[in-house]
Formats: structure tokens, C-alpha cells, sequence
């Protein structure tokens, strides 16, 4: 795996050992990042199910200002916090080794909040309970970009806080964008236009 594009481009990344992480492609990846290059700039990102870290530490090359990663696999946590310490971005990048709704709760707890979140977990893992967590946690930026990667096959429902943005498909992947408006009017927040219906 390498970073695409970026303050980072062409550096590699590691991905976790085993079969219970599914690492985004390279392709599907540069697709997503061409859509929401103008989110990462200054972005606060999250993402929770890290994996291999490689959405946030992407984020990170592409001008975000920090990333908090969050994975509960011990192979995933190895692979994260050595692409962390070779890219050497430590001062942006934090890792929490902990599962989704804990980091959740945490991060709500010490009043962090995010404009740009990742949601790619294990394809039986359901974001639905993350989602409405991240509302209740409050630890959302009002207009906050939500991306999910997902089966195709299954169609997420994070919540009346959420506005459908866009749907790709990348052959069984699909990728789903949420905007978040809970306590606001729903409107964009005007830096990111994914499919020219923004």
C-alpha cells in the first residue's frame, strides 16, 4: 500500500496481518480522495475503524490538520502505529486502541469534534450504531462530511442527523456520503463539491 498524493506521496504503509481487515484498494482509494480533496485541507479527521490507518494518514498528506484513529485489533494496532511513527506524523495523528462506540464515548467525553470521518469497518459490522453515537457524543462539526464504505448490497441508515450526499459503486464496494446537520439548517459547508450537485 503507499500514500497517492500528497506532502506524502509514494510513501508506503503497511496493512494489518490476517483476514479480519479489509484495506480499501489503492484505485478505490484515489477515486475517493480525487471527490473530497478540499475536505481534507485543515479537516479534523476521524477514523474509526482504521485498519491500516491509511484514510486518515492520506488525509493527513492531503493537507488535514490532525486524525484520530481508532481500531480494536491487535494486528491493526501494530500496522498503525508503525505507519504512524515511518511517515512520522505523531504530533497530528493519535491512535486509540479501542472499539468504535468506546472511542466514541471518549472522544465525546474529552470535547473533541470532527469535520471529516471515515467509516470502514469489517463488512458485518454495521455504522448505523456509530453514527447515532457520534451524534449523542456531540462529536460532530455541523456540515461534517461522513464517508462509508460499504457491501453494496446493504444500504446504511445512520439517523435523521444525516443528509444522503452520494452514492459510488466500486464493483461489490460501495462508498456512501453523508452530510451531518443535526442543529443546523442542513446546508453544505460549501468546500467540497463531490458530484456537482452540491
Amino acid at each position: 500500500m503507499r500514500i497517492i498524493a500528497g506532502s506524502m506521496r509514494s510513501r508506503t504503509i503497511v496493512a494489518p496481518k490476517g483476514t479480519d481487515t479489509r484495506p480499501t484498494l489503492d484505485r478505490t482509494r484515489e477515486s475517493l480522495f480525487n471527490m473530497i480533496s478540499g475536505d481534507c485541507r485543515e479537516a479534523s479527521v476521524l477514523d474509526l475503524y482504521g485498519g491500516s490507518g491509511a484514510l486518515a494518514l492520506e488525509s493527513i498528506s492531503r493537507g488535514a490538520k490532525r486524525a484520530v484513529i481508532c481500531d480494536c485489533s491487535r494486528e491493526a494496532a501494530k500496522a498503525i502505529k508503525q505507519n504512524i511513527e515511518s511517515l512520522k506524523v505523531g504530533e497530528q495523528v493519535k491512535f486509540l486502541f479501542m472499539q468504535d462506540l468506546q472511542a466514541v464515548a471518549l472522544l465525546g467525553r474529552e470535547k473533541e469534534t470532527f469535520d471529516l470521518v471515515f467509516l470502514d469497518p469489517p463488512y458485518r459490522i454495521s455504522t448505523d450504531p456509530a453514527c447515532r453515537a457520534m451524534d449523542e457524543a456531540g462529536i460532530l462539526e455541523a456540515g461534517a462530511l461522513i464517508v462509508i464504505e460499504h457491501d453494496a448490497k446493504v444500504i446504511p441508515e445512520p439517523g435523521e442527523g444525516y443528509t444522503l450526499i452520494d452514492k459510488r459503486q466500486y464493483r461489490d464496494t460501495a462508498i456512501t456520503f453523508y452530510q451531518y446537520h443535526q442543529n443546523t439548517e442542513g446546508e453544505h459547508g460549501g468546500i467540497v463539491d463531490i458530484s456537482g450537485k452540491l
